[in-house]
């Protein structure tokens, strides 16, 4: 996608809310839609950073990680005393034992810290990018440290602590960490460096997937989505098949984590679990709610995890190298520019963005909304073909 026609320029302006002397001339592109976009997001995070460097009110370096990776990775980035000032809290928080984590959720924290790190693209953090990677390698669950969790979860990686199972969305935030950090553990040329097992990952992967062609677990359907880990679903209620039997429903989000998971792993197109989840994601394309945990008696509830869903989107299919979107009635969809709409009618007016309908998964905090949203841009900036 190159240009957008004049009429869809003007609604994305209005949607922008943009001062009468701020006014772009129609014929600007979408893409420096989504750069102001950005910036006023990135302008908005700035503003509610802590004298001591770090984001939210719990000191969980995520929403500072989040924050931060939305500033470097921005077209307009430049480095600053807050960016420096960010990093040195976030490097504080490492532990001896290579998490990067307060009060515990281990992996979420040091799989989005790593992330973070390795977006800085600066030398002297690659010693705190090694222990980060060694610390999340050692949680996988194996059959040697699993103790009383099942050996569905084997391969997995979870929570930590109190969590007795592994599942997708931490799996995958990981799974994206070390692969974004492999080059650097790699060009490491003192000691040999350690490796997620990831042939076990994806056997975890595939056992949270809803297929029985390569899914043996109870409870599946044969629809291709994705759960949140193996017989568990977060959606509120279950498939009712035609013989009374119930299954797993898969949702959006998670199955989007699955897609990206799969493509980490070097996956390709022809893999029948890469093929079976873009058909589900076909089918169920939207960008007006997260698909599959709406019901009928309460439709709001696919407002959850909203803008999860986008970020996982704008990374998914442009990973997947999804330029159209072909959906089930052969139709195509420019998906940039559906989701890109969304997201600039959605901004507040001071840059910020949040989840008004619905704050499950900590969403009606405008901090790690306007992160999300601001990384889902950014994605869909950088992978607008010139």
């Amino acid at each position: 996608m190159k240009t957008i026609s004049i009429a869809l320029v003007s609604s994305l302006i209005s949607n922008l809310s943009l001062s009468a002397q701020d006014q772009p001339k129609p014929h600007l592109s979408i893409k420096l839609e989504m750069k102001r976009a950005i910036e006023r997001g990135n302008s908005y995070l700035k503003s509610q950073q802590h004298t001591d460097g770090y984001w939210g009110k719990e000191k969980y370096p995520a929403l500072s990680a989040l924050a931060l990776t939305a500033a470097v990775r921005s077209p307009s980035f430049k480095k600053s005393e807050y960016i420096t000032k960010g990093y040195n809290w976030i490097l504080k928080q490492q532990k001896p034992d290579g998490g990067i984590y307060v009060e515990g959720l281990g992996t979420y924290n040091t799989a989005t810290s790593l992330t973070a790190l390795v977006a800085a693209n600066e030398a002297s953090y690659k010693p705190n990018i090694l222990k980060a990677r060694k610390y999340l390698i050692e949680l996988q669950t194996t059959e040697e440290n699993r103790g009383e969790i099942e050996k569905k979860h084997i391969g997995g990686i979870g929570y930590g602590g109190t969590y007795k199972h592994s599942d997708l969305s931490n799996t995958h935030l990981a799974m994206e960490a070390l692969r974004l950090s492999r080059h650097i553990a790699q060009d490491d040329a003192e000691e040999q460096q350690p490796e997620l097992n990831w042939d076990a990952a994806i056997e975890f992967v595939s056992r949270t997937q809803n297929l029985k062609a390569t899914n043996q677990e109870a409870e599946i359907s044969d629809d291709g989505s994705f759960v949140y880990y193996p017989g568990a679903s977060k959606a509120m209620e279950k498939n009712v098949n035609s013989d009374g039997t119930e299954t797993l429903r898969g949702y959006g989000s998670m199955s989007y984590a699955g897609l990206l998971s799969l493509i980490y792993a070097d996956l390709d197109a022809t893999d029948p679990r890469v093929k079976a989840v873009k058909d589900w994601l076909s089918k169920h394309y939207t960008v007006k709610e997260n698909p599959g945990l709406g019901t009928k008696e309460d439709p709001a509830l696919g407002q959850q995890g909203l803008y999860y869903y986008y970020q996982a989107m704008a990374k998914g299919l442009a990973a997947a190298n999804i330029d159209k979107l072909t959906l089930a009635n052969g139709s195509q969809v420019d998906w940039r520019k559906d989701l890109g709409n969304a997201l600039l009618s959605k901004q507040r007016e001071d840059g910020s963005w949040i989840n008004t309908e619905n704050s499950r998964w900590w969403e009606s905090d405008p901090i790690l909304v306007t992160a999300y949203s601001v990384l889902a841009l950014v994605q869909l900036y950088d992978s607008i073909p010139e």
